[in-house]
């Protein structure tokens, strides 16, 4: 990668997928004692929190307008999906859901066509390395387990991948105001709270903190919080700003990869041939994203793939 004002965005975004791309196992850990909208509710206050004492001024001067772009993003990118997310879990396969979230750097990039016309424009190398990067990912995915499409649970997967690139295109409109990204990323985490409160009367929530003098809940939390949340969210709005939305959010083939690398190299699991041939399929996938080739609008003569 070569070294311009945009490496610090992919670094942001590297950097992201990477700690996001581990977060299953303090998840998966922290279902024993938690249901998923505690766990959701508690790593979000934490992160709020740990915002405000990095950043404790006030966001001034921002229009109603501006509110309801700030409310909306914290509806889409904090409450809605991983609440949909999580749903989507109870009703069909994880590999499913994997595979079905990987296509939100295409919805993400039809979403930008429409929204932020002159900005970003589709070029074929986008779409091609879609398609082989989610070749990569199935095999990952699906790599000796049984394929079985749930519907309910697969359609509110595909929503969570919508909702998720509705989240990155108002995050690129909100970045252009010029206010600082913890400021912005504090206000989102509030107003995704706010919306998540009357969720807590449909599912089984109750506060019971004892289970955080648990030392291994107390630290999974934490990470989920300060880690996760509070830097990652605060990361990846910053690589939205300097790459734009869709650059960015072709980063998301990544998450499988680290989470297939991690489970080798925390939970001791091994890498069977199709889980590499996939790896190295989603790799490919991402530089063919992100290689600047011609765009589509251009003439087919001029095209280079």
């Amino acid at each position: 990668m070569k070294f311009d004002r945009t490496t610090p965005g992919h670094l942001a975004a590297l950097l992201t997928i990477f700690i996001w791309g581990t977060t299953f196992i303090s998840t998966k850990i922290l279902l024993k004692d938690f249901q998923p909208i505690e766990i959701l509710l508690f790593r979000f206050l934490l992160g709020a929190a740990a915002l405000f004492l990095v950043c404790p001024r006030r966001m001034k001067g921002t229009s109603p307008k501006q509110e309801l772009t700030l409310a909306a993003a914290g509806l889409c990118g904090i409450c809605l999906y991983y609440l949909l997310e999580n749903i989507a879990l109870t009703y069909t396969m994880a590999s499913n859901v994997g595979v079905i979230l990987s296509v939100a750097p295409f919805l993400t990039a039809i979403l930008t066509h429409w929204f932020l016309r002159g900005e970003e424009k589709l070029r074929l190398h986008f779409f091609l390395g879609f398609l082989v990067a989610i070749v990569g990912i199935c095999l990952i995915s699906f790599n000796g387990a049984q394929l079985a499409w749930n519907p309910k649970g697969d359609w509110l997967a595909l929503l969570a991948a919508f909702v998720w690139a509705c989240y990155s295109i108002l995050t690129r409109k909100i970045s252009a105001w010029g206010y600082p990204t913890v400021l912005i990323t504090r206000r989102v985490f509030l107003y995704g709270i706010l919306f998540m409160l009357p969720t807590l009367f449909f599912f089984d929530f109750r506060l019971g903190l004892e289970r955080l003098t648990i030392p291994t809940n107390l630290v999974n939390l934490l990470f989920l919080g300060l880690g996760a949340s509070a830097l990652c969210f605060v990361t990846w709005n910053f690589a939205v700003k300097i790459l734009g939305a869709l650059k960015t959010s072709v980063y998301i083939y990544m998450v499988p990869v680290i989470t297939v690398i991690t489970s080798v190299l925390i939970l001791h699991e091994t890498i069977t041939p199709l889980s590499g041939v996939g790896i190295g399929c989603t790799f490919v996938g991402l530089l063919l994203s992100e290689y600047k080739g011609k765009a589509l609008s251009q003439p087919k003569q001029n095209m280079q793939v």
